[in-house]
């Protein structure tokens, strides 16, 4: 009788083994399956989000928002959100034989801005003799821009740090709503180095550090030096006259267009 008891103990045992096997199995079988992103081919598209998109293990940008933000209906939107130089040097002749140097400005400008394509967001923001501030918000609205740039009265000094870090919270803004996909470019074009406690240097940093924004500075009749020309870091150029200006913002659409999704495939070769 007790042999008998054993082996029903036994068995008992073996029985309750086999079942806790089994729960492992369908336990493990009914997990979610986590794929390496790294390991799929990337598409047009994908590389598209990847290349100028924030990465997790790369940014933290765009900080995570407060408050309820409208998602943009196209994620892979491009923005270009300008910032014009309207201080009183601008009302020099200097390197723009008889005009202003604003009125010089104002058309290159324009003309840039014409040259966008109708499916991207401009945004401007402009420091001048009616104060600093965002004349119109990223959008696509390029018509609206250049009424405003026609507008810019020169006068004042320039507040460089201020009115880039407007220009950045703008583009950060709209990246919330792009979940951080799409291009982001912030153009600068001014004749002079910053006011007093306006170097914005440190923020650049930080921009460049965090973000995958592209800062792009056009220097008009001031040649290199200045403190936003850091080879290798920023994408500075020196413009001695009209046509020096133009070709100045004419590239910021070049480099755009070099790392667009029609050259995903020599973009992909040459990683």
């Amino acid at each position: 009788m007790r042999k008998v008891m054993v082996f029903v103990a036994l068995a008992v045992l073996m029985l309750a083994a086999l079942v806790a096997c089994d729960a492992g199995t369908n336990s493990n079988t009914s997990e979610v399956q986590i794929t390496d992103v790294n390991s799929v081919a990337p598409t047009a598209e994908s590389f598209a989000k990847n290349f100028y998109a924030r990465r997790p293990t790369q940014y933290t940008w765009p900080p995570v928002s407060k408050s309820v933000v409208q998602n943009a209906p196209d994620v892979l939107t491009k923005n270009y959100y300008l910032v014009i130089d309207g201080s009183g040097s601008m009302e020099d002749t200097g390197c723009s034989g008889n005009q202003q140097k604003i009125d010089v400005a104002k058309v290159a400008v324009n003309q840039f801005v014409s040259a966008i394509p109708d499916d991207a967001n401009v945004g401007l923001l402009v420091f001048d003799a009616y104060g600093i501030g965002e004349r119109v918000g990223l959008g696509m609205n390029q018509n609206a821009v250049k009424q405003r740039v026609q507008a810019i009265t020169a006068s004042g000094g320039t507040p460089l740090k201020s009115a880039m870090t407007a220009a950045y919270e703008a583009l950060s803004l709209q990246a919330q709503k792009q979940f951080g996909y799409g291009e982001y470019h912030l153009i600068v074009v001014t004749d002079g180095e910053a006011g007093t406690d306006q170097d914005p240097g440190a923020l650049v940093a930080t921009m460049l550090r965090e973000s995958p924004v592209i800062v792009h500075t056009i220097g008009f009749c001031i040649g290199s030096g200045h403190s936003l020309n850091v080879p290798g870091v920023t994408n500075y150029r020196a413009a001695n006259n009209p046509e020096e200006l133009l070709a100045g913002l004419q590239n910021v659409l070049a480099e755009s267009n070099e790392y667009g999704v029609d050259n995903f495939d020599t973009a992909k070769d040459s990683q």
